[in-house]
């Protein structure tokens, strides 16, 4: 008997092909027949970019605050990205117990303690780099180098969308511009080009780029329509003549799905219709996107995330699969993300508090709908941050042990797995946890076994996992 994949393979290069490889991309290989099931079926991915420091916001390390301005020695050598190891550095922050678990957390990521103990934290993560590009492709890929799908697009091209009108996978990036990589972080590389991720900026005018046609006396609503459907057809004969080629069928279906999106997208974005006291909860400014942002503050960071958090919540309950929201771009000046190796207190304080009011209203608001219990929520970063100074106010790269937390979706709250008493390597060295584990159990709870999910690229069979990945069940109610 033929393979799906196989079938698809052979008939996509005709006509009748071209739709039927669009169907299959809405539907996902794997719709209607997980390999198990699922508990969950949307994926939100919240990444702090430049690499948010874990032992100044969720992993307490009281013995910083005893050693604080003493020589740090860890009895081992000490490989550091861009420095020699600094006096031990006590964070700038007091942490107190929340929740009935009593969880210790910074002052600065306070509001997470309203549904701290439905988070799922893992203190061990490990990355394989100190570099910036590599160790966020890590998070989003599955590798530190490019070339590879993104979680997002295996995710889309494993289980489709749920939407005809709407992409399967949504990217809100910072609203500074783009993190390490750029558009690397979303891409499919390998996997058919229309499960890339769909740029969305809620913050500007045109939230989507050449969604509209621009203003002009010259066109029309009908030459507009008659100048796509002649470009369908245009791209329909040349696809015909060229077999095999997916980004073909993929530009097709972008611009009926943009058609779509002129309706679609545009009611998810609008945010006004929601009632004050949701937009208050996820900090939303009264200025809206024209809050002043000219020096990094508090209230800017509440809205610009919170209206992404808020505006991903939208978009899920519309049919959109995964949504990737960003805290912080690539480096630049004045610094606007989380690599604070100058001044970890200017710079973490004001992305925390915005992160986590946005943070935890996404899980009160999805939590309130019914949504929770199927929608997984990841927080990472890249790498965390040294428990030394570098200099006086600073922390280096930390690739050594770092903090995720996931929420939802059938993980239940804990701790699982510790850092050393540092917060410099993990507690237990022969046990770690990689970001192959964390993408393993999410394809878990999706119904996704992570070792059946291939595609043969290059004379290899390739999957978001690699060759590595256990599925931590521990972690899973």
């Amino acid at each position: 008997m033929i393979a799906r994949r196989q079938f698809l393979r052979a008939f996509s290069g005709s006509f009748a092909g071209l739709a039927l490889t669009d169907l299959m991309a809405k539907d996902g290989i794997l719709s209607g027949q997980h390999h198990h099931p699922p508990r969950a079926k949307r994926v939100v991915q919240l990444f702090m970019a430049g690499a948010a420091s874990h032992v100044d916001t969720f992993d307490h390390k009281p013995l910083l605050n005893e050693k604080d301005g003493q020589p740090w020695d860890p009895g081992e050598e000490v490989e550091l990205f861009q420095s020699t190891p600094g006096a031990c550095f006590a964070s700038p922050w007091s942490f107190q117990p929340y929740g009935e678990s009593g969880k210790m957390l910074s002052e600065i990521v306070a509001p997470l303690g309203d549904v701290v103990d439905q988070l799922a934290f893992v203190h061990n993560m490990v990355g394989k780099t100190g570099v910036h590009s590599q160790g966020t492709l890590l998070q989003t890929t599955g590798f530190n180098f490019p070339g590879f799908p993104s979680a997002g697009s295996w995710i889309s091209y494993a289980l489709g969308s749920e939407s005809d009108n709407l992409p399967s996978f949504v990217v809100l990036p910072d609203h500074r511009g783009l993190a390490s990589n750029g558009a690397k972080n979303w891409s499919t590389a390998f996997l058919p080009a229309e499960h890339q991720g769909t740029i969305i900026r809620p913050t500007r005018d045109e939230p989507i780029a050449d969604l509209y046609p621009p203003e002009s006396e010259f066109i029309t609503k009908a030459s507009d329509e008659a100048g796509l459907a002649a470009l369908k057809k245009l791209n329909l004969d040349h696809a015909r003549k060229r077999s095999g080629d997916d980004r073909l069928a993929a530009r097709v279906r972008s611009y009926e799905l943009a058609a779509a999106m002129q309706l679609s997208a545009t009611d998810a974005l609008d945010v006004s219709s929601e009632p004050q006291s949701i937009q208050n909860m996820y900090g939303l400014a009264p200025e809206g996107p024209a809050v002043d942002d000219s020096t990094i503050n508090e209230k800017a960071e509440s809205e610009f995330f919170g209206r992404k958090c808020l505006v991903a919540r939208r978009l899920l309950e519309r049919g959109v699969r995964f949504v990737q929201v960003w805290s912080g771009n690539d480096n630049g000046f004045p610094r606007r993300n989380w690599d604070s190796h100058g001044d970890v207190k200017r710079d973490h304080a004001p992305l925390a508090l915005g992160m986590a009011r946005g943070a935890s209203a996404l899980i009160k608001d999805l939590s309130q709908r019914g949504m929770l219990d199927d929608t997984i929520i990841l927080w990472t970063t890249e790498f965390g941050r040294m428990p030394c100074s570098q200099g006086s106010k600073g922390r280096d790269h930390n690739p050594f042990v770092f903090t995720n937390w996931l929420c939802g979706g059938g993980f239940k709250g804990g701790i699982y797995g510790e850092s050393d008493h540092w917060g410099y390597k993990p507690l237990d060295r022969g046990r770690q946890t990689q970001v192959y584990d964390i993408h393993a159990t999410i394809l878990h709870l999706l119904g996704i076994d992570h070792t059946k999910l291939s595609v043969r690229n290059n004379g290899i069979d390739r999957r978001l996992t690699d060759v590595h990945g256990r599925v931590i069940h521990e972690m899973i109610a």
